[in-house]
């Protein structure tokens, strides 16, 4: 169970990195006009959803509380994360405040991870 835990931890990192990654390699084609949501931010994000209700449900199944309010907040976030991916992927340019939006809430998400 152990290592299953393990294993969903770096998966969910790996998802926080397409995340973000794609992200900040679109940054530079917002000054030409043509940044655009990559799939893999889609798949970053749900992939960072899928593995995050399964540590929780791994936590609560190797006898765990976790911080409830914190899996809230957290959980809200990604609704956000995801919801602007969902809303800006079928367009041909997006803003830089769009891709700054994903990039700044994806990396909330790491800090409220990190310090609460």
């Amino acid at each position: 169970m152990e290592i299953l835990y393990g294993v969903l931890v770096v998966l969910h990192i790996i998802g926080f990195g397409v995340v973000m990654g794609g992200a900040l390699a679109q940054l530079p084609n917002v000054k030409l006009g043509t940044a655009k949501v990559s799939a893999g931010m889609l798949h970053g994000s749900l992939l960072l959803l899928v593995t995050g209700l399964a540590l929780v449900g791994m936590m609560y199944a190797l006898g765990g509380a976790p911080n409830n309010a914190k899996i809230g907040v957290k959980l809200l976030v990604l609704i956000a994360i995801i919801a602007l991916v969902l809303v800006n992927r079928k367009r041909t340019r997006i803003s830089g405040g769009a891709l700054g939006a994903i990039a700044g809430l994806s990396a909330v998400n790491v800090a409220l991870a990190v310090l609460w």
